[in-house]
């Protein structure tokens, strides 16, 4: 049985309706990928006002590998908020925040006394992550890595890579930020395996040290184990335990940024763990409340220690109703299984991929780790140049027959798969089934 139901066109009346009401009070940076408008949505199906039912392969940019409307998160926030919804931690205390990070502290990888710190966004936990790391080390430089992203507001802003959509026209910015190359193995040097660029590209991160800033400047090195907004950029291990090693010899905190990655969607808790990565700090966000807004700094005890008193916070920090959310998406991905669940959801989505490469030479390359999916698009495989515009026409056309994928890449030519965990396999088939159809009609295949 089918999941989608197409009851009008795409977008329908109803929702053709709300988009025109947004576009006389809504600012045009804030366009929609998906022009429906939203009435309800359960596991992995999401219905618009009209009555049309997409499967929803987005799972809210990867804030919802429980799913839409897990009964226990949505039970756990109703329960709180009945008892009261806003005090801010830091005048009077609550318990689901301390429980809270008492759950994380246990699952986050790595030995020693650790602690957890709250806050509302990705970009904000990256941001303060940064702040713990110079409070820590009283040094003020920070390193990223090409490809990355790490939010949207200032220092976040400067971290991240791509400049369209993201930093051009914003500036100036943050000072004291300095870019390392990522091994981006599709797109390695012509006769170098990914083995060797990734040695490569560890040179030239440790080389940074001589050539552009001093390590006993330095606070931070920030990395994405594996890249989202980037591509879905999967390195190889020997470059990220080489950055670990680095980084401890030299007294600088590594930090992990696995707000896309993780909570289970690479087929373990965090995917630091792929790697053998012990980071410093872990920060995560995205999946951790299932789209409520709260995300969180994790990390070695001393260093979440080292700011003075009251230079961490926030008024809505650790929000009450979103630490229930919390604790309620733990328990949800512990009772069924939800990391070993992206295992074979991964591989199931794989094959599809696979398939569809065989059939399309518009599809260079496959990867990713556990359900965490992707495929570039480029012209042909010999040039890899990036097909961004077939990629626009691919996803419009998977959105009009009911399926909603998303783009990323630095060249905005990669298909990325954020479902929902809890997705039906008959479900990925028949979006992957729509994701056929649209390539073969952009490429008149």
């Amino acid at each position: 049985m089918e999941s989608i139901v197409r009851r009008t066109t795409i977008p329908g009346p109803r929702s053709q309706a709300i988009l025109a009401r947004k576009e006389a009070v809504v600012p045009a940076a804030l366009s929609v990928h998906v022009p429906v408008v939203i009435a309800s949505a359960e596991g992995a199906l999401v219905t618009d006002v009209d009555g049309n039912t997409f499967i929803d392969m987005s799972g809210g940019i990867g804030c919802l590998n429980v799913g839409h409307s897990d009964p226990g998160v949505r039970a756990a926030m109703h329960a709180q908020i009945d008892r009261f919804a806003h005090t801010d931690f830091t005048i009077i205390p609550y318990e689901p925040y301390v429980e809270l990070a008492e759950r994380l502290v246990a699952l986050a990888p790595g030995t020693g006394p650790k602690k957890a710190a709250f806050f509302n966004s990705g970009a904000e936990a990256v941001e303060n992550a940064i702040k713990f790391a110079r409070a820590y080390t009283g040094r003020q430089a920070v390193v990223a890595f090409s490809g990355a992203f790490h939010g949207r507001t200032l220092l976040a802003m400067t971290l991240t890579s791509k400049t369209h959509p993201y930093k051009a026209g914003f500036g100036p910015f943050a000072p004291e930020v300095y870019r390392a190359p990522y091994p981006y193995t599709y797109r390695a040097p012509a006769g170098m395996s990914a083995a060797e660029y990734g040695l490569a590209c560890a040179d030239a991160f440790e080389r940074i040290f001589t050539t552009q800033v001093a390590s006993e400047s330095v606070a931070a090195v920030i990395l994405e184990p594996i890249q989202g907004e980037g591509g879905f950029v999967v390195p190889p291990v020997d470059f990220v335990q080489r950055v670990q090693s680095v980084c401890r010899a030299r007294g600088i905190v590594l930090i992990a940024d696995e707000v896309q990655t993780g909570f289970g969607r690479t087929g373990r808790f965090f995917a630091s763990e792929h790697f053998g990565l012990e980071p410093d700090l872990l920060v995560v966000a995205k999946s951790m409340a299932a789209g409520m807004p709260l995300s969180g700094v994790i990390g070695r005890a001393e260093i979440l220690d080292a700011p003075a008193d009251s230079t961490i916070g926030g008024t809505y920090v650790g929000n009450p109703v979103a630490c229930a959310a919390g604790l309620a998406v733990v328990a949800a991905m512990e009772r069924q299984g939800l990391p070993a669940r992206a295992e074979l959801l991964g591989r199931h989505i794989r094959q599809h991929f696979l398939r569809l490469q065989e059939r399309f030479p518009q599809i260079g390359d496959v990867r990713g780790l556990g359900a965490m999916m992707a495929i570039e698009l480029v012209e042909d495989r010999q040039s890899k140049t990036p097909a961004a515009d077939l990629t626009t026409g691919v996803l419009r056309r998977a959105i009009q027959e009911g399926a909603v994928f998303l783009r990323a890449g630095i060249y905005g030519n990669v298909i990325r798969v954020l479902a929902p965990l809890i997705i039906a396999e008959a479900q990925v088939d028949e979006a992957m089934g729509i994701l056929a159809r649209a390539l073969a009609a952009e490429t008149g295949r």
